[in-house]
């Protein structure tokens, strides 16, 4: 008998483990040919909980006519131990309620006589696999339709497996081939990327179906259907200036125990949010396409919708950790008795979109282990502008408009136990598909958010399916809807990449776990940003760093200027509150304030404290200046006015005409010396700044010393009459304009700000060198008349 089939691509061997059945039904009602199903990792929990109660719900509904079946339970147990294993959960499968018993006992006898255990261990295997299936299709007289492989097995074997398939079990040209994974699809971006990378070598995309088990509970998959269904009630309120804030849900009470291997390489954020609570989100934000049943139309709605999402700073989220947690993987993984995890068990994160139709609703995805109750939910509340002042009795006759107006996508557990969709009364009744959906009677004393059943209107589906049914069935239909392809994984990673890059070291806030929680992981929006509502118990506190005052030895000042030094957040915040400060007695000096700023990565936390902290800072009355700018259109990401349009001016009130980004961009081309764009800007500042004097300059220090855009051996800049000039950076082969040293010496106050280990060398040669320029810029820093300050924090200060 011949090999499975042509390859995808070029492919060597590879493990796993699968086989066949018993006899066929009579091939007189399965003209549309013959379908076989693999699982791998057939003996695996997921396998045992979900996916075999899957395959044979698909087998009960296309038993009577279609394609015939076989499926094949594989893994790499021995095959007599797997196929006992196998056999024993087949066994105990379940029918749905409505199924007559007789039936169901003929359909799930067939099932097992169908399903058979073989090991997949060598690329041998897989030939035999393949040979087995051609064998049984020959004699029973059947065409192939096609082979659906469902990885439930851990994303390391992937790439073996996948290459063996592809080399060796494909089936003949005609008949479709379908590849299942389960995630987690990588860890980050870069691993995301590398292991679609290799996925592709072997599958075209087409064939791949990537579960998020979340799109398949029927709440969520209704999500879309019912905006749908229902635009005319929703067009005019389903955007900013009607919804108040969004919840998605999900909350556990087991903890991670028997799970901490999995649990310590992803957390909470990766194991949950990065992908169920995402998805949700997105079908919440992303523009409706005209057609909601074309796989194609809705993932570029949804690409769109992750390009409109804010992007998430370390103050995005709060994270907990349940306080068992530390000693059970220190049991698990035998870990030393002094290891400290910093793994999150709990993570609240603030979302926020800026398209046109959500800039400004807050969108708070949380979940955790190890909390007070189990449900899940996705909560749009909306806001109420009407105010009642007659009595609660009263008003509560009816359905007042001074309820609560909120529609509720109730995913299951908790008070309902059941999914639901919950529409309040004062907003509108709702269109539901009479087929699949209908109206609900609960206890009339059961509350959701405070308010009767009574207040809602309360849909249930007709037949309520696990989500795991829901996504076999759509893969053996050929259906994409609610799967997670390349460019959806990918986006949704580099989303959330930052975040889990900036939170890696942080450390979590213990809880006790289950009700004693109490309030601790109450949280709140601050500022655009999120914080613990209650302060963390003593008791409960880990070992924290060094406080400033271990470092009371420290001289207050650095080449003879003054310095302020503290670890970073609160030097930063040091620094936010001297220039408003500055700012507040410059306007009630002049009644104007004119502040230079410099472009890289350190003023970023800065201009983001300034935006959430400092709502008495006199933006009305503000000039803001560029010290530097690179030589790209202003919209470039690589521009230091994007970022600071980015992390400030888009949150802050300064006046349009008070902005003066660099004219590096003139005549369709960009920093070319005949369009005198350094003498544009030169002349503005002189129009504009009394003498050409700033009240404030800030500048940053680079490793090599340079500051503004004035590197060492420059040949501009460091001095002369000039007051604007154009620079090369010897890193990148692109020009810079930039202030320059003597413009930078007349400002009333210089504030440099230097942070993080990497520029502790620098700083350390810095406070020993004289007035040399040339060699590095940054020690030619000494107004003239003014007064210079150096905010250095403890990490580029001691190293």
């Amino acid at each position: 008998p011949r090999a499975c089939g042509t390859g995808w691509h070029p492919g060597g061997t590879a493990v796993c483990a699968v086989l066949f059945l018993g006899a066929l039904p009579s091939p007189a009602a399965t003209s549309q040919g013959h379908v076989s199903v693999i699982l791998l990792g057939a003996t695996g929990d997921l396998a045992r909980k979900y996916l075999w109660q899957g395959l044979f719900q698909l087998y009960l509904d296309h038993a009577s006519g279609g394609h015939s079946f076989t499926f094949h339970g594989a893994a790499l147990t021995a095959p007599e131990r797997g196929q006992r294993l196998m056999f024993d959960v087949l066994k105990k499968l379940s029918c749905p309620p409505d199924e007559p018993p007789d039936r169901c006992a003929v359909l799930k006898d067939q099932f097992l006589r169908l399903s058979q255990y073989h090991q997949l261990n060598t690329a041998e295997n897989y030939t035999a696999l393949n040979t087995e299936i051609e064998m049984l299709l020959r004699q029973e007289g059947l065409k192939e339709a096609g082979r659906i492989f469902y990885f439930s097995v851990p994303p390391f074997a992937y790439t073996d497996i996948a290459r063996h398939i592809n080399s060796s079990c494909r089936p003949p040209p005609g008949a479709w081939l379908r590849v299942v994974l389960e995630k987690p699809f990588g860890h980050d971006l870069e691993s995301a990327r590398e292991l679609a990378a290799e996925l592709a070598g072997f599958f075209r995309e087409e064939e791949m179906y990537r579960v998020d088990h979340y799109l398949g509970k029927q709440a969520i998959a209704h999500i879309l259907p019912f905006r749908d269904q229902n635009r005319q009630f929703l067009d005019p309120i389903w955007n900013r200036h009607h919804v108040e804030r969004v919840e998605i849900v999900l909350k556990e009470t087991v903890d991670a125990k028997g799970r901490t291997s999995f649990y310590e390489q992803y957390g909470v954020i990766r194991d949950v949010l990065q992908n169920h609570l995402t998805e949700a989100l997105l079908f919440l934000t992303m523009e409706l396409p005209g057609n909601v049943s074309s796989a194609g139309e809705v993932l570029q709605r949804k690409l769109q919708g992750f390009q409109s999402l804010r992007g998430l700073g370390k103050g995005s989220a709060v994270l907990g950790q349940y306080a068992a947690y530390g000693g059970q993987v220190r049991e698990e993984l035998q870990r030393a008795q002094g290891y400290v995890s910093t793994t999150p068990t709990f993570a609240g994160v603030l979302i926020h979109s800026d398209s046109l139709r959500w800039e400004g609703v807050p969108f708070l995805l949380t979940s955790g282990k190890a909390l007070d109750e189990r449900v899940g939910y996705v909560r749009v509340l909306f806001k109420n502008r009407a105010y009642c002042p007659q009595s609660g009795t009263l008003r509560d006759a009816g359905s007042s408009q001074c309820k609560a107006k909120q529609i509720i996508f109730y995913i299951g557990h908790g008070a309902l136990n059941t999914p639901a969709v919950l529409v309040s009364r004062n907003l509108f009744k709702p269109v539901m598909p009479a087929s699949s959906w209908k109206e609900a009677a609960f206890q009339p004393e059961l509350h959701v958010f405070g308010q009767p059943l009574s207040d809602y209107y309360v849909y249930s589906p007709m037949r309520e399916r696990d989500a795991y049914s829901v996504l076999i069935s759509s893969i053996y239909h050929g259906r994409k809807d609610f799967f997670i392809t390349t460019e959806n994984l990918l986006a949704s990673w580099e989303f959330w990449t930052p975040l889990l890059d900036s939170i890696s070291h942080q450390s979590p806030r213990l809880y006790p776990g289950g009700v004693e929680n109490q309030h601790l992981l109450d949280f709140e929006m601050v500022g655009g940003e999120l914080a613990f509502a209650l302060a963390e118990p003593i008791e409960l506190l880990q070992p924290k760093a060094p406080t400033p005052s271990d470092y009371k030895t420290i001289q207050a000042k650095y080449r003879q200027s003054p310095l302020v030094s503290a670890w970073a957040e609160e030097l930063v915040s040091q620094l936010a509150s001297d220039m408003e400060r500055a700012a507040s007695s410059a306007v009630a000096r002049a009644g104007h304030f004119h502040l230079a700023l410099s472009g890289g990565s350190s003023p970023v936390v800065l201009f983001q404290q300034l935006a959430r902290h400092h709502y008495a800072f006199p933006w009305r009355y503000t000039h803001i200046w560029l010290v530097d700018e690179r030589c790209v259109p202003l919209a470039d990401p690589e521009s230091n006015f994007f970022s600071l349009h980015d992390h400030l001016l888009q949150s802050v009130r300064v006046p349009y005409f008070n902005i003066h980004p660099m004219p590096v961009h003139l005549n369709q081309r960009l920093c070319v010396e005949e369009d005198r764009g350094t003498e544009l800007y030169a002349k503005e500042i002189a129009a504009l700044v009394a003498n050409a004097s700033f009240d404030l300059v800030l500048l940053g220090m680079g490793a090599d010393g340079h500051t503004a855009s004035l590197f060492p051996h420059s040949e501009n800049g460091l001095e002369g009459a000039q007051t604007v000039v154009l620079t090369e950076s010897p890193v990148k082969p692109h020009q810079r304009m930039s202030l320059s040293l003597p413009l930078i010496n007349r400002a009333r106050k210089v504030f440099v700000l230097v942070l993080g280990k990497g520029k502790h060398n620098i700083t350390s040669l810095i406070s020993r060198v004289g007035h040399e320029p040339r060699k590095w810029p940054i020690s030619g820093v000494s107004p003239s008349s003014g007064r210079l300050v150096w905010y250095v924090d403890y990490e580029a200060l001691l190293g």
